[in-house]
């Protein structure tokens, strides 16, 4: 196989059109058109369907993109291990994260350290920002990604955990089944302001008249410590407070649905040394969020 011609199959799908790969790639069109259909030929497969929108994948091109794309990060990722070992980075990176994400807080503060010429800029906002507009080299998202002209980079997979003071526990007993927390004032994350929580224990739903739901989590945490509510916090941010017994981790056997946290950079902008010495570092860091 022609690794160059599936390198430039795998630009043609980032940038969406085979005029905008042969721009980014800066080779004649007519050349970059022969070299995808010459890769078609000796796979013996249609990668892409061509119209006067654009071009789209076909089921093949789907799949060799899955794993060329893969491939080609991975050896940029090799080049950058090699060059980074002969160059200081300088510059600015400018980032955005949901508010009150404090593990981001003081991974960012570790990797100044490790690269203390690198000038940080942290956008802190709950709307999806648009990358490009807004002037972002990377985005944390939380969720799955189903964006289409950005790159993903998953970091780490996590599950929240359901919480309460030993001061409720006392009062109100322990709950053995999920549907024990209608005894319990609950409080729910939530950003339109109706007031039932919904959580989602192993295979049970638990539909709660929230006494509060606040689009912040160290809120949330904060009425749990206080003793006055049963919530759901993201474990990096209930850890320290179960592990010195101020918060209790309520039916552990009943886990809740699995949570992602993806990196966002713009699929047509091959990322910088800086962007990419970011998303590695978060990659090695995050590791330490779950222990």
């Amino acid at each position: 196989m022609d690794l160059n011609a599936v390198q430039m199959f795998v630009s043609v799908v980032q940038a969406g059109s085979l005029s905008a790969a042969a721009d980014r790639l800066e080779i004649p069109l007519p050349t970059l058109s022969r070299r995808i259909r010459e890769l078609e030929r000796q796979l013996k497969v249609q990668l892409l369907e061509r119209s006067v929108r654009g071009t789209k994948l076909t089921d093949a091109g789907t799949r060799l993109f899955e794993h060329a794309s893969r491939g080609i990060e991975a050896l940029a990722e090799g080049e950058h291990a090699v060059m980074s070992d002969q160059a200081r980075l300088k510059g600015r990176l400018r980032l955005s994260l949901p508010p009150t994400f404090e593990p981001w807080w003081e991974l960012i503060a570790r990797f100044q350290q490790r690269y203390p010429d690198i000038r940080v800029h942290v956008h802190t906002t709950e709307r999806r920002v648009d990358l490009i507009e807004d002037g972002i080299d990377v985005a944390l998202r939380v969720g799955i990604i189903t964006h289409e002209t950005m790159v993903a980079r998953h970091v780490i997979t996590y599950r929240h955990v359901l919480v309460a003071s030993p001061a409720l526990v006392a009062r109100l007993g322990l709950p053995d089944t999920p549907s024990d927390l209608h005894r319990f004032p609950c409080a729910a994350w939530g950003v339109d302001g109706h007031a039932r929580g919904t959580w989602h224990l192993g295979e049970q739903r638990v539909d709660s008249q929230a006494v509060l739901t606040a689009n912040d989590y160290a809120h949330l945490r904060s009425r749990a410590l206080a003793g006055e509510v049963v919530t759901e916090l993201p474990p990096f941010l209930a850890a320290a407070g179960i592990r010195d017994g101020r918060l209790i981790a309520l039916l552990p056997d009943h886990l809740m649905p699995e949570q992602q946290i993806n990196l966002l950079y713009p699929s047509h902008r091959h990322p910088s040394a800086i962007v990419r010495a970011y998303l590695d570092f978060c990659r090695e860091y995050a590791l330490q969020l779950l222990e």
